[in-house]
């Protein structure tokens, strides 16, 4: 069992997209040191990384505990609870009370203490590369392999649909298990989850992936 220390503050907004709802922007794709680059016309991906995305792809639902560290180190966690295709929430830890959900079709963040409600397509973010039915590795969204002994690691990135913001995952090679994601935005920042405690196969409620359209549309008609 891995043991953190949580520090105690309230994410930004900023430091929650980092989970992965990064919109399109324009800024360079910096690849990571001692990735093996794919080219676009490459179809050629390394049959390591075929055979952890399908696995990954064959878990329908999981449920554990994480840990993020933003782009200066801030660190926060709480619980996880995901289910495919498209549906995952992060509970937060603390006081700041913080819920990101995913249903399917919407991402919500919900700051119950700041009574904001934000409200972005799924379709448009990164997080829809971890919650795919099935990760895709065609049509050039593997950017980058690395292949080590205790790590095997896969950029993908869709710039027609998110811009220049990518995501990053890591597996363990001999089990297939998720480690960890990054998600880098347009700027250049990474937001790093890493998740421990998981278990896989498990039965979760349909409505913990609930979203709330008619609060959020009269919340957000409130506040303008």
């Amino acid at each position: 069992m891995k043991t953190f220390v949580h520090s105690e503050f309230a994410p930004t907004r900023r430091q929650v997209l980092g989970l992965g709802l990064v919109l399109a922007g324009t800024a360079a794709i910096n690849v990571v040191p001692g990735f093996q680059l794919l080219a676009r016309a490459q179809a050629a991906v390394p049959p390591a990384a075929q055979k952890i995305a399908d696995h990954f792809s064959s878990v329908k639902s999981m449920s554990g505990e994480f840990v993020q560290f933003g782009p200066k180190g801030e660190q926060t966690g709480g619980k996880f609870f995901l289910e495919r295709p498209g549906k995952i929430r992060f509970n937060y830890d603390g006081s700041s009370n913080f819920r990101v959900i995913a249903d399917g079709k919407s991402v919500v963040i919900l700051n119950k203490k700041m009574n904001t409600s934000d409200l972005y397509p799924l379709s448009k973010t990164p997080l829809k590369l971890l919650l795919d039915d099935r990760i895709d590795l065609s049509g050039g969204r593997v950017k980058a392999v690395k292949e080590e002994d205790d790590l095997t690691t896969i950029q993908l990135s869709d710039k027609s649909v998110f811009g220049n913001a990518r995501i990053t995952m890591m597996f363990d090679p001999k089990s297939y298990e998720l480690r960890q994601w990054t998600i880098t935005d347009a700027q250049g920042k990474d937001t790093t989850v890493m998740i421990f405690n998981v278990k896989e196969g498990v039965s979760i409620p349909p409505d913990t992936f609930d979203i709330d359209y008619t609060a959020n549309r009269e919340l957000n008609t409130k506040t303008r």
